[in-house]
C-alpha cells in the first residue's frame, strides 16, 4: 500500500465533501428560495455561524490540497534520498489534518446545535421565536408539531434537512481527518510506501 496514494484519494474525498457544505450552507439562508428572511434577520443564529462554509469548507480545502500534492512533495529529501523527503510530508500532512479536524468539528457541532434548537419562525401567536427551544430536539420525531411554525413555509423541513447533511458530511469529513492522521503517522515513520520496491514506484 502507498500512504501518498492513500492522502490523494482522501484529498479528492475532501474537496468534495467540502464544495457540499458549502453549498448546504448557502440554502440555509433562503428558506423556499426567498431572500427576504435573511435581510429581515429571521433565520436560526446557527445559520450564521458559517459552520458549512468555514468549518466544513474553507478549513477543509486546506488539508484537502496537501493531501492531494503528497505524491508529488519533497519538502527536504536528504543527502539525496528523496524517500527522506516524502517522509518528511506525509509527517507535516498530520498537522494540515489537525485543521481539518478542528474545521469538520467546528461543523458538527453548530449543525447538531442547530438541529436541536429548531428554527426561528412565525408561530401562531404571530411571534417570531425559536418554537421548538424546549422540546429538546424531541420535536424531530414529531412531526405533526411541525406546522406550528406558520412562516417560512415548510421552514422546519428546510432546516432539518439542511442541518442533517451538515451533520453528516462534517462527521464524514471528520472521519477522514482521523484516517489521514494514522496514515501520515504511518506513511512518516515507516516510509512513504511500506514496501522498498513501492518507494520507487510511486
Amino acid at each position: 500500500m502507498c500512504y501518498g496514494k492513500c492522502a490523494r484519494c482522501i484529498g479528492q474525498s475532501l474537496v468534495g465533501l467540502a464544495i457540499l457544505c458549502i453549498v448546504a450552507n448557502i440554502l440555509l439562508y433562503f428558506p423556499n428560495g426567498e431572500t427576504k428572511y435573511a435581510s429581515e434577520d429571521h433565520l436560526s443564529k446557527f445559520v450564521w455561524f458559517f459552520s458549512g462554509i468555514i468549518g466544513g469548507g474553507l478549513l477543509i480545502f486546506l488539508p484537502a490540497f496537501v493531501f492531494i500534492g503528497l505524491e508529488q512533495e519533497d519538502c527536504c529529501g536528504c543527502c539525496g534520498h528523496d524517500n527522506c523527503g516524502k517522509r518528511c510530508a506525509m509527517l507535516s500532512s498530520v498537522l494540515a489534518s489537525l485543521i481539518g479536524i478542528a474545521g469538520s468539528g467546528y461543523c458538527v457541532i453548530v449543525a447538531a446545535l442547530g438541529l436541536a434548537a429548531g428554527p426561528l419562525c412565525l408561530d401562531s401567536s404571530n411571534q417570531w421565536n425559536y418554537t421548538f427551544l424546549d422540546t429538546e430536539g424531541q420535536y424531530l420525531l414529531d412531526t405533526s408539531t411541525w406546522s406550528h411554525c406558520i412562516e417560512p413555509r415548510h421552514v422546519v423541513e428546510w432546516n432539518v434537512s439542511l442541518f442533517s447533511i451538515l451533520l453528516a458530511l462534517g462527521g464524514i469529513e471528520f472521519i477522514l481527518c482521523l484516517i489521514q492522521v494514522i496514515n501520515g503517522m504511518l506513511g512518516g515513520i515507516c516510509g512513504y510506501c511500506c514496501t522498498h520496491h513501492q518507494q520507487y514506484d510511486c
